[in-house]
């Protein structure tokens, strides 16, 4: 199906909880890969509740097989299952300094990602913060579709307005603009999902609710509370899910039409 990534201007508008939702709401098996540089390691000490986890690999791990020649078989054997899903964990780095051993790694990890396709596994990536070293902007151009995160208030978008327009250059030297667009973390406080879209010049291909009892859930590995499946974070991430499909397939079809055209 899709390689997906999600990413943020500035701040902490819940690009990690947003990814996290996502993967346990997808309805067919998934990898999420922490590709966040700072070593925040946010799944593991908030969702896990700082937990010992099972298996230790990292993304970190890789880049040591792919000096080595062997990315794609490494890459199963770095992943941790998340119980009760359909979801495999990548781990992030566990320091900030680890990130500057990636640069080399994401322009082939992208291509070995998309691949596993053809198993009927997706991949969501969290790649955390624009512009920080480390940052994996070679697999975030090779993304199926990529996701700029952000809320709706104004020093939200005041903050993604550059990135935006970065993002959008990139992806148009790439011939890939269809596949940027926005996620917005709760819409309609203050603005819409039109005027989010209207200001970063670029599509909002999905939103989640404003709901922090909810996310404590996936931010840091809250007992869910009563009803949480018919909260307004659950039911705006099954949305998300299927509009997030939805986008992707959009993408495809336009990025097929271009390059027939380019054969003619």
């Amino acid at each position: 199906m899709a390689l997906i990534v999600l990413a943020s201007a500035s701040g902490s508008p819940g690009v990690t909880s947003t990814a996290l939702g996502l993967a346990m709401t997808w309805p067919r098996p998934v990898i999420l890969v922490d590709a966040d540089p700072t070593g925040a390691r946010a799944i593991p000490a908030g969702y896990f509740g700082g937990a010992q986890l099972p298996n230790d690999h990292t993304i970190v791990d890789l880049a040591v097989s792919h000096r080595q020649g062997n990315l794609a078989e490494d890459l199963p054997r770095m992943l941790m299952p998340v119980a009760d899903s359909q979801v495999q964990l990548l781990g992030g780095p566990q320091n900030h300094f680890q990130a500057r051993a990636l640069d080399s790694l994401w322009e082939p990890f992208g291509g070995v990602l998309k691949s596993l396709e053809r198993t009927g596994q997706d991949v969501i990536v969290d790649a955390g913060r624009l512009g920080l070293e480390g940052f994996a902007m070679k697999l975030t151009t090779q993304a199926d579709l990529a996701l700029l995160v952000t809320r709706s208030h104004l020093p939200a978008l005041v903050a993604a307005s550059s990135w935006a327009a970065t993002l959008r250059e990139s992806f148009t030297r790439a011939g890939a603009l269809d596949s940027l667009g926005l996620l917005v973390v709760g819409p309609g406080r203050p603005y819409d999902n039109r005027e989010v879209a209207k200001v970063l010049e670029r599509p909002v291909m999905a939103s989640v609710a404003w709901d922090p009892a909810a996310a404590e859930v996936y931010s840091h590995g809250a007992r869910p509370p009563r009803k949480f499946e018919a909260s307004a974070l659950s039911k705006s991430l099954r949305a998300a899910v299927q509009s997030t499909r939805a986008s992707v397939t959009r993408s495809r079809a336009q990025l097929e039409v271009v390059g027939e055209r380019g054969l003619l």
